[in-house]
């Protein structure tokens, strides 16, 4: 039997390491290539955090990463209804493109959204081979606690989509240890048919004692505590609180928020600094994966946040892992499984989601004690090279795939 193995990942919004924004299949698939197996990903060009539509040929290869980009409507942040269309446009064409993708042993579907999903479903159905479904958020209730999602149809053909795909799969990778638990005792699936392959982070990518001048006076900054949030700027984002906290913060001209990163709700926050006038708050762009140990380099301080409802306790978010890596300390915003990394590290300070008093409190106490700072960022430098390596969970992620292929051609 040929070791070398073909496959096969539908996923609407993956990123390159040239791209801004989460690159978790990326830096898994290239280690799959680097074992000598071929790796297809069908994409699409419209991005999910500006709902712009990028130019291009038709299928690219990126690293040994054949991608194959499928078309999607671009309405995608005009409306609930669009948004939905949009989605459903990928799902028809990504089967499409999946099938086009040659012979494959093994299809992957990621979620959210779950049509992709359903799309990768198929293409496995249709080409008789393993399905195998990764779950990086539960949808739809994370759609229903943020008031996305209210309509009582569409929540029932949601929860019953979400459940089809969960019995229909061959093996679950979940990338938070939270969504277990749910996995197991909320929707009644076997735990071994579950594997945690958390976010993490390539350590190598980042250097700690890297200072960003360059970056610094690009932002004109000088000698100022940077506090730098990167990441998504939409509504789950709460970036609102991260303004409330600037504002109270407006007359102490030690400190300055960096906003790095793109999204739904960005111009609507730049539009709230500029009426409230303040000086304290830059937004910096969209910044690649290969460019952002740069940004993360000139940070004094990292920024986390989420809004704050009860299913957000469950995540990994990617982005605590990088500034960690880059030796930086956390003020995370975030509670739950991602705060006992923080809190177990030594390498951050919580506070409760949406108080931006504290918000306050906290980065002014830490732009007056930057040797706390570095303590503090030294430690998660540590913990996460030693917890959250990407280049171990690689290996998981691989382990997972074969052992799926080699039980499905098992007579």
């Amino acid at each position: 039997m040929d070791n070398n193995k073909h496959i096969l990942l539908i996923h609407q919004v993956f990123r390159r390491a040239s791209e801004g924004g989460g690159t978790r299949h990326y830096e898994l698939l290239r280690r799959a290539v680097v074992a000598g197996h071929r790796v297809t990903v069908v994409a699409s060009r419209v991005g999910y955090l500006d709902g712009k539509l990028n130019a291009g040929p038709a299928q690219t290869d990126d690293d040994g990463i054949r991608i194959r980009y499928a078309a999607m409507l671009s309405s995608i942040h005009r409306s609930f209804f669009h948004r939905l269309l949009a989605f459903l446009s990928f799902m028809c064409s990504s089967v499409r493109e999946g099938l086009r993708a040659g012979q494959v042993d093994v299809v992957i579907g990621t979620t959210p959204p779950l049509f992709q999903a359903l799309a990768a479903w198929c293409v496995a159905l249709l080409r008789w081979k393993p399905f195998i479904l990764e779950v990086r958020d539960l949808w739809p209730d994370f759609a229903i606690e943020m008031g996305v999602l209210k309509n009582p149809f569409f929540i029932w053909l949601g929860r019953r989509l979400e459940c089809f795909l969960y019995r229909r799969a061959k093996h679950i990778i979940v990338n938070s240890p939270a969504f277990i638990d749910y996995l197991v005792h909320t929707r009644g699936i076997r735990r071994d048919k579950i594997t945690l392959v958390p976010n993490g982070v390539d350590v190598a990518m980042f250097d700690p004692a890297a200072r960003g001048e360059e970056i610094r006076n690009s932002w004109g900054v000088g000698d100022r505590f940077c506090v730098v949030y990167a990441g998504a700027l939409g509504p789950a984002n709460d970036i609102p609180t991260i303004i409330r906290a600037a504002e109270r913060l407006r007359a102490d001209d030690r400190i300055r928020f960096i906003l790095v990163g793109d999204g739904k709700d960005r111009e609507r926050s730049m539009n709230l600094v500029r009426e409230k006038n303040l000086q304290n708050v830059h937004w910096a762009g969209v910044v690649a994966k290969t460019d952002m140990k740069n940004v993360l380099a000139a940070a004094d301080a990292c920024l986390a946040i989420l809004m704050n409802i009860p299913m957000f306790s469950t995540v990994y978010p990617n982005k605590v892992f990088d500034y960690m890596a880059a030796g930086r300390p956390t003020i995370l915003g975030i509670d739950g499984v991602i705060r006992d990394v923080i809190e177990a590290s030594d390498g951050g300070v919580f506070f409760t989601p949406g108080d931006d008093e504290a918000l306050a409190d906290i980065v002014t106490e830490m732009a007056g004690d930057r040797a706390a700072c570095a303590r503090m960022g030294g430690n998660a430098r540590s913990y996460v090279a030693e917890h959250f390596n990407r280049d171990v969970h690689s290996g998981m992620f691989l382990d997972v795939i074969l052992a799926s292929i080699s039980k499905n051609s098992t007579p």
